[in-house]
């Protein structure tokens, strides 16, 4: 089988200003490592919080905001790639021990803080969104957990893998959905993502309109241009996000 060789560049912290570390080996909980050779364009975000398998703490959400902030302004990342340095879990979810300190107006601003991070955040409104209102009561009324597979099933995640030898299976899967967006015009990707997270919170005619005015701003861009003479001339497109 012949493999891709893909150039990783070293990890490397973006540091959250007026934040500090409760002691996460490596010091920062949050590193960045963006990847080089036939994979620039995707960069990896680390969580590495092992003393509290990477639950949702003050310093880590800091942390993390900061580097998505950061990111967010480099044209160069097309896309996004999230994985653990923590063997055996991705997240935890919140810092129950944190939180159960904070005082009452503390809690408010911090899960505040949590919907401007996670989107997922909000359950009660997004489970029957995507199950129905009956199975959404079922789950959140049970707390019941789900395995992967489970997940998959009921359509919660794109996709459940099997674990292999190296127990990176998911990282892996994740990857490669990456490597299949890299190449892809990165402006109509994100206007793409737009006109969807926007267009899912209002009515379909509204949601047309959304998608409308996404549309426009991709009219004027070198990639459309770029996409159309790619058809014609029967050959692949080169998207420079312009």
């Amino acid at each position: 089988m012949l493999r891709v060789l893909c150039l990783l560049r070293p990890w490397r912290p973006l540091r959250a200003r007026g934040c500090a570390s409760d002691g996460a080996a490596g010091g920062s909980e949050i590193q960045v490592r963006a990847l080089a050779g036939p994979d620039q364009g995707i960069t990896e975000i680390l969580m590495n919080r092992p003393s509290a398998r990477n639950a949702l703490g003050n310093v880590f959400v800091s942390e993390l905001l900061e580097t998505l902030a950061q990111l967010r302004e480099d044209r160069q990342v097309r896309v996004l790639l999230f994985r653990s340095g923590v063997k055996g879990v991705f997240c935890a979810g919140a810092d129950l021990k944190e939180r159960e300190q904070m005082s009452e107006a503390e809690v408010g601003v911090f899960v505040q803080r949590l919907r401007g991070l996670m989107n997922d955040i909000g359950g009660t409104q997004r489970l029957p969104r995507c199950l129905g209102v009956a199975l959404a009561k079922e789950l959140i009324f049970t707390g019941r957990r789900l395995s992967g597979t489970e997940a998959h099933v009921l359509g919660l995640v794109n996709h459940a893998v099997a674990q292999n030898e190296e127990g990176d299976a998911a990282y892996q899967r994740a990857r490669a959905l990456a490597q299949e967006i890299l190449p892809q015009a990165p402006i109509a990707v994100r206007l793409g993502k737009v006109a969807i997270d926007r267009g899912t919170e209002v009515d379909i005619a509204s949601g047309m309109a959304i998608e409308g005015m996404c549309y426009a701003q991709n009219i004027p861009t070198r990639d459309r241009l770029e996409g159309m003479a790619a058809f014609r001339e029967k050959r692949t497109p080169k998207f420079v996000g312009k």
